[in-house]
């Protein structure tokens, strides 16, 4: 089915703006692809009528159908044209279930999945780290120079607890896109998110104490409370938009809760995000039982479509809110520059600076802050979302090719990180041994659970530049997939 005309949606394309004209084009289509205009199998239009159409070259519409084929929106047919993609995506997972029981936080089976010994080749499709070829090296490099060379004195000498100023005021511009308006004195600089939640924990917890978290969790989250001797209160949590209110309202009136620990958006594993309604009758529940909430929104920037979702924390008022977030997804895990927004435990997370820390590098600060206040940062997050939203669709095409018919996966809406899960009594430990002599790591499902749940259950990296082998590694897990279930049905 041929779309004629496309011109009353498609106004004349701008040449003052920041993206290219083919880029304006791929934009164009993708938004009437995603408004339902243009539907799954309809044919766009030939090369030749959308030139004339928008009054710019056929090489410009080229790239334009190049760039929607490669976020995988389109397939182009032999001798026929251009069709918007039929695409199928696996069934997600139903709602997690884990038990309603407090129980101790058991790190081993993490300690020993996480020391084994990888050969130097090995694709680390298990750790949640975005490939570095996706970051401006070059301009950081430059900028980390330049800070260096301006004040050597400051960056080799103490700096304040909270962090530079100039990070503080940047990052205090940046809040206001999550929703929130925040004073650069009410932020600290941490050495990344890590640091930045686990002074929150420090803060608002005593040994002993029961933290609510999301069911699957954060597994550093996991290490974090093992160390400072808390126990863990998992709670339902469904694919789609995070943990159930229902049950946190339960666990608030019948278990005595310390503290929460939320992902917020586009959580890791499972990709979630809460819409702006259950972030606010959230932070109504916290105000209600008097709980404080450890909020990590290191993904939030990681929308694939629309505006970037609002932070919990916009919805704070009252305090009770501690957000954690840092540039490791986006900019540079190697920098290490994170902040905590504290609210009214301010005080108490400043003086953990000192204990833990006393402050953060002052150089990473000022090359971070230098990179936000040139205008190069929103352009970057552009293009990293493009990125990532056609590495996601990648490996959920390359699922649904090679993997067993009994495979669900999220489909997370931001992020890099994906929730594989196969019944049939498939074991993704098991598969973690096989996957480990092909030269190729997951992270199984039990790593984020306190209770040993989500055995058939695991994490894929979507962060890293697709490739050849990455495309022979996802068919080499399905294989081995297959064969263990073949292997147990045979032995059933």
């Amino acid at each position: 089915m041929t779309i004629s005309p496309l011109s009353p949606q498609l106004s004349p394309l701008s040449t003052d703006k920041e993206s290219t004209l083919y880029e304006q084009v791929a934009e164009r289509i993708q938004a009437l692809i995603r408004e339902g205009t243009l539907k799954p199998g309809d044919r766009l239009p030939s090369v030749r009528k959308l030139k004339q159409q928008l009054s710019v070259s056929m090489s410009t519409v080229l790239e334009a159908y190049r760039l929607l084929e490669d976020r995988g929106f389109i397939v182009a047919r032999p001798q026929s044209g251009y069709y918007v993609k039929t695409t199928a995506l696996p069934d997600e997972p139903s709602q997690s279930a884990p038990p309603a029981e407090v129980c101790a936080v058991d790190i081993s089976l993490m300690l020993r999945l996480l020391r084994r010994e990888l050969s130097p080749d090995a694709i680390l499709l298990g750790a949640a780290v975005p490939g570095v070829e996706h970051f401006p090296l070059n301009t950081l490099n430059r900028l980390m120079g330049q800070v260096m060379r301006a004040d050597p004195m400051a960056v080799h000498s103490y700096s304040t607890v909270p962090g530079c100023e100039f990070l503080r005021r940047e990052v205090a511009k940046r809040m206001l896109n999550a929703g929130c308006s925040i004073a650069p004195d009410c932020i600290v600089a941490t050495a990344g998110t890590t640091e930045a939640y686990y002074l929150a924990l420090r803060t608002v917890t005593q040994p002993g104490d029961t933290v609510v978290i999301e069911s699957p969790a954060y597994y550093a989250v996991l290490e974090a409370m093992n160390s400072l001797g808390l126990n863990a209160l998992e709670l339902p949590t469904p694919p789609r938009d995070g943990i159930s209110l229902s049950a946190l309202q339960s666990a608030f009136e019948n278990q005595s809760v310390a503290a929460c620990f939320l992902v917020s958006n586009f959580s890791n594993p499972i990709g979630s995000c809460m819409g702006d309604r259950k972030k606010k009758a959230l932070v109504e529940l916290l105000n209600q039982y008097d709980v404080p909430l450890i909020e990590d929104d290191i993904y939030g920037e990681l929308n694939f479509e629309g505006s970037r979702p609002k932070a919990i924390k916009a919805f704070d008022t009252e305090g009770r809110v501690i957000y954690c977030s840092s540039v490791s997804k986006t900019l540079s895990p190697g920098l290490r520059v994170g902040w905590c927004i504290a609210g009214r435990y301010q005080q108490q997370i400043e003086h953990m600076k000192v204990v833990v820390s006393h402050m953060t590098a002052t150089a990473p600060q000022l090359a971070v802050a230098a990179f936000f206040a040139n205008g190069g940062y929103d352009r970057h997050l552009r293009m990293l979302r493009r990125a990532y939203q056609q590495q996601m669709n990648q490996m959920l095409q390359a699922i649904l090719d090679y993997f067993p018919a009994e495979t669900r996966a999220t489909h997370p809406q931001g992020g890099h990180v994906l929730w594989v899960e196969i019944t049939g009594g498939f074991n993704a430990l098991e598969l973690f041994e096989d996957a480990v002599q092909h030269h190729i790591s997951i992270a199984p499902g039990p790593m984020f659970s306190a209770s040993d749940a989500y055995q058939n259950c695991f994490r894929l990296n979507t962060g890293l530049p697709w490739s050849e082998k990455i495309e022979q590694a996802m068919k080499t897990l399905g294989d081995l997939a297959k064969k263990q279930l073949a292997r147990k049905i045979l032995a059933s």
